[in-house]
């Protein structure tokens, strides 16, 4: 019998913002442990946040470089978890409301034109890192209220060569907007993946493979985990709704917990944060922030350049030799000699 593996994302995009969400702190990477943090995003009781204006700001526009639609009103929710990351116990977030809503993004896979739907994007606080050494395990506050975009896609893709290719396009697009520096190594980009087999036309049980922070490591844990479910339906076994943790140098992904619901949770209405409203003049204000993307480009460079395709894909894979070309054109260069 044949299985269709079936993919979907949830990908979280650190923002570049100067300071926080919710508080003064820098948001730079790196530092001494737990020196980039006050009492608002260690967790401290009585503290009232705060909310950073350029952080939504930078939600919409990457939501509107994904071709979403960007709700008039969104609201804020606490989920609530106990783990030692999160000092609160709860995560400020969005739940029902979110700040952007459904949106189509169109990328290339051997020369086909092929489309993820977004289903949503909510902006919520980063949680801080566990450092494990040997038996000990201490935590880093630092990453405790970075501002951080969940990006969340309907179950659309079904193989590591096509998730690759949109994930490329969707870093692409969130590096031309300048939200985030899409720094995968650092963390300011990572990727969990929910993951299905089944015969085509049904959907199987889905696990999800969690904090994936390479491509190559997206590849890798997608092609370990639909073998696995394979292997364990094609046997007449039941595979387990879990979250599961990649181990890249062993080469091979291992059950961490079972798959929580929304309602494990607990969701509840934010108290301490108004709504956020976003009218049509803030949208339209936004969207001439976003600049020209890779692929617009591509098809000026070609169509009104008349430069080869080859060329334009040079130019075009980093913004910044893109704007150097752009610069040089507009000063009266030629643009084949530029």
């Amino acid at each position: 019998m044949e299985y269709i593996t079936t993919i979907g994302l949830e990908i979280h995009c650190e923002l570049k913002t100067n300071t926080k969400i919710f508080c003064g702190c820098a948001n730079v990477f790196g530092g001494e442990p737990n020196t980039h943090c006050c009492p608002i995003c260690s967790g401290f009781p009585g503290v009232l946040p705060v909310l950073n204006r350029t952080a939504v700001e930078y939600t919409v526009k990457a939501g509107l470089a994904l071709g979403c639609v960007i709700n008039e009103y969104c609201k804020w929710d606490r989920k609530n978890y106990f783990y030692p990351d999160l000092p609160k116990a709860w995560q400020t977030s969005q739940y029902d409301l979110p700040l952007v809503g459904p949106g189509k993004v169109e990328y290339q896979l051997n020369g086909e034109t092929k489309s993820v739907r977004i289903n949503r994007i909510h902006l919520e606080e980063d949680a801080g890192k566990l450092v494990h050494e040997g038996s000990v395990t201490k935590v880093d506050y630092n990453r405790c209220g970075v501002p951080l975009m969940e990006i969340v896609t309907e179950p659309d893709l079904h193989s590591a060569e096509e998730t690759v290719a949109f994930l490329e396009e969707l870093k692409s697009r969130l590096k031309y907007t300048g939200v985030s520096d899409v720094k995968m190594q650092e963390g300011s980009l990572r990727c969990d993946v929910n993951l299905s087999v089944a015969p085509a036309g049904e959907l199987g049980t889905r696990t999800e493979t969690k904090n994936l922070n390479s491509f190559r490591a997206v590849a890798r844990s997608i092609a370990f985990e639909s073998a696995r479910q394979i292997e364990v339906v094609s046997s007449g076994g039941t595979v387990e709704q879990e979250t599961r943790r990649w181990d890249d140098a062993a080469g091979e992904g291992y059950p961490m917990r079972s798959k929580e619901n929304a309602h494990d949770y607990r969701y509840f209405p934010e108290p301490d944060l108004m709504p956020v409203v976003m009218t049509a003049a803030d949208v339209v204000r936004i969207r001439a922030t976003v600049p020209m993307l890779k692929n617009e480009r591509i098809e000026k460079y070609v169509g009104t350049y008349k430069l080869p395709e080859y060329d334009a894909k040079i130019l075009t894979s980093d913004r910044e030799i893109a704007d150097l070309f752009d610069g040089a054109v507009a000063l009266g260069a030629q643009p084949k000699k530029a």
